[in-house]
């Protein structure tokens, strides 16, 4: 290949699964601390005249990834690199897109003027919590869709046709739903969520009808799972006759583990945007799914200048 693709250290199973499917290495680079904690990067190989790409997510610890992500984006673009995209599984501090109350900020604005900033020409990711975030860059953003891993997932379970339903538990999420529903060929309820604080939800009403039903919520991250779970009750207090979740983002933070599986859902089903921990691969009731091989193609298609787009025509 006459690219080359590094990756920081917030994924790096994800980044080494990527490069397996392209049949190459994954690019010689050290990415470490100083004794004081500031972020040493050196890439240890020429780039000079060469499309690379770079596996970062953003995920917590976020303000390390993201340096880090910012610092070798500098050192590649210093090295002559011809372009840098940055390959940003799970995109952080997504969920601050707008101002909800008076005088707090738009950190979503705000990261993407950073990475901008930094020297990178083209962003990759996937799921987005909001959509409109892509216009916050004034470089191209590529969002890919987790549709084609999951709904795979589901229709080898049985989760399809009329005796399922997918369930958004918000009404922000009905675009997301209504692609799985279709993709599923279900049919589509909504979760009337009331919010009282950050990471604090209550589903009150449920728009459409369960009963009798199996039902899949889905949503684009789980954090502490409070939505999640009490959506899982909503259903099933409705005459749901069983009940599981999918999302592209497993950020499991908190009490989210404790939550789920103390929970009426059967399973939860996630991706590998954000690496795993050891509990969260003994956590009985979840299932990861690998995303290399679609970030994988991504690349590819970038690099050849082909449509990313064509991906996803179905959905």
């Amino acid at each position: 290949m006459d690219f080359l693709v590094f990756s920081g250290n917030s994924n790096r199973t994800l980044a080494q699964g990527v490069v397996a499917k392209l049949g190459m290495r994954l690019g010689d680079a050290t990415v470490n601390k100083f004794s004081d904690g500031e972020i040493f990067v050196r890439i240890n190989e020429s780039v000079r005249g060469r499309d690379v790409f770079v596996i970062q997510s953003t995920n917590a610890p976020a303000e390390t990834h993201l340096m880090e992500l910012m610092i070798m984006v500098d050192a590649l673009k210093r090295a002559s690199a011809k372009t840098v995209t940055a390959v940003i599984p799970y995109f952080g501090y997504a969920r601050q897109d707008r101002t909800v109350e008076p005088r707090v900020p738009i950190t979503a604005k705000l990261v993407a003027n950073l990475l901008t900033k930094s020297g990178i020409d083209r962003v990759v990711t996937m799921d987005l919590h909001a959509g409109q975030i892509q216009g916050f860059f004034d470089i191209p953003v590529d969002n890919l869709y987790s549709i084609p891993v999951l709904a795979t997932y589901f229709k080898n379970k049985g989760l399809t046709g009329e005796d399922t339903v997918i369930v958004s538990p918000d009404a922000g999420g009905v675009i997301r739903a209504r692609g799985f529903a279709k993709a599923l060929d279900a049919s589509l309820a909504i979760i009337d969520k009331r919010r009282s604080g950050p990471n604090i939800a209550k589903a009150m009403n449920v728009i459409g009808e369960v009963k009798d039903k199996n039902v899949v919520i889905i949503d684009d991250m789980i954090d502490t799972a409070g939505t999640l779970t009490e959506a899982a009750i909503a259903v099933m207090e409705r005459g749901a006759k069983s009940v599981v979740a999918g999302a592209s983002h497993g950020i499991l933070s908190g009490p989210a583990i404790e939550r789920i599986l103390k929970s009426v859902l059967e399973e939860v089903v996630i991706t590998d945007t954000i690496e795993a921990s050891k509990e969260k691969h003994s956590f009985s009731k979840l299932k990861i799914l690998p995303t290399a091989d679609l970030f994988a193609e991504a690349v590819l298609r970038i690099h050849k200048k082909e449509s990313i787009s064509s991906l996803f025509v179905n959905i």
